[in-house]
């Protein structure tokens, strides 16, 4: 089994390969080509520790254990992670890595993927919402994948001012209330969402009754009851969304006009832990990285 440590896995994940490899596990979950059971938790009175096991062909066969605790504080962040991939024909344990900086890149990954098939062609403008964990991986991702002349990063007290002529919109706070009002955007923006602190929302529910195009990961996860669902999709229709995978294979449309309002909720799947991790594991025995242990001996 090999062992891989946060500096190594950020060492090794190439970013402009995640953007690709996560369009790839989309569209393999939207065919029908991967295993994708609901996430399972356990919680405290202060946080909680979610199981999410998936399988995806190309990708891998693993399992992201992750703590989501609210009220930690810098030093300490508030997700924090581990994946542990298997073999999948034999079912042997591979490799154990740290999934922190995994969950927080392949976040933003999907939503910039998002944006590159949802933004308006000629988007220039992007307003990042939040100054934390997320908003930096977003600032590193979201320019990869679109040419930004202009990119704003606001904190509280500055959302609208950031928010105003901006072409595209990445929230990424713990909000329980909106920090995105439906007001401040321009008609045919394109708004994407990775915050969560359900039942509330960082999102102006207006947003969501005004989108021409909703678009998500997975309907079964996105779509799911509260908390393992986005409770800002709760009275939303589940054939009227269209899903990251089906964007990519052209199976369903996108935006049709520039004047259409798009947008994207994230809850978080385990195809894209697994996409992410793949990156890592290949680059980590190509260049003879991580620590090589045993959990138990082999007798011949």
């Amino acid at each position: 089994m090999l062992v891989l440590t946060r500096a190594e896995v950020e060492e090794l994940l190439d970013l402009d390969a995640l953007v690709e490899a996560l369009a790839a596990a989309h569209a393999a979950l939207s065919a029908g080509n991967a295993s994708l059971p609901p996430r399972v938790a356990a919680f405290t009175g202060d946080g909680l520790l979610g199981a999410m096991p998936g399988y995806v062909a190309g990708a891998g066969l693993g399992a992201k254990l992750v703590s989501l605790f609210p009220g930690n504080t810098p030093p300490v962040p508030t997700h924090q992670a581990a994946i542990a991939l298997f073999d999948e024909r034999t079912g042997a344990l591979t490799a154990v890595m740290d999934g922190t900086y995994i969950t927080a890149v392949r976040t933003a990954a999907a939503a910039a993927l998002a944006t590159r098939l949802l933004a308006r062609s000629d988007a220039k403008v992007l307003a990042i919402l939040g100054t934390g964990v997320q908003s930096r991986a977003a600032q590193e991702i979201f320019p990869r994948v679109r040419d930004f002349t202009d990119v704003r990063v606001a904190g509280r007290g500055e959302f609208e001012d950031a928010v105003r002529g901006a072409d595209v919109v990445h929230c990424a706070t713990h909000s329980a209330e909106p920090i995105l009002l439906a007001n401040w955007l321009e008609r045919g923006a394109h708004v994407s969402s990775v915050g969560y602190n359900a039942p509330g929302s960082e999102l102006d529910p207006a947003i969501v009754e005004r989108a021409d195009v909703i678009c998500i990961e997975s309907r079964d996860s996105a779509l799911a009851p509260p908390p393992a669902g986005a409770p800002e999709l709760a009275v939303v229709d589940r054939d009227t969304v269209v899903e990251i995978g089906e964007l990519v294979a052209g199976t369903r449309p996108g935006r049709t006009s520039a004047e259409q309002s798009t947008l994207y909720k994230s809850v978080g799947v385990a195809v894209q832990d697994l996409a992410a991790a793949a990156i890592v594991l290949a680059a980590a025995k190509e260049r003879g990285a991580g620590l090589e242990i045993e959990l138990e001996e082999v007798h011949a």
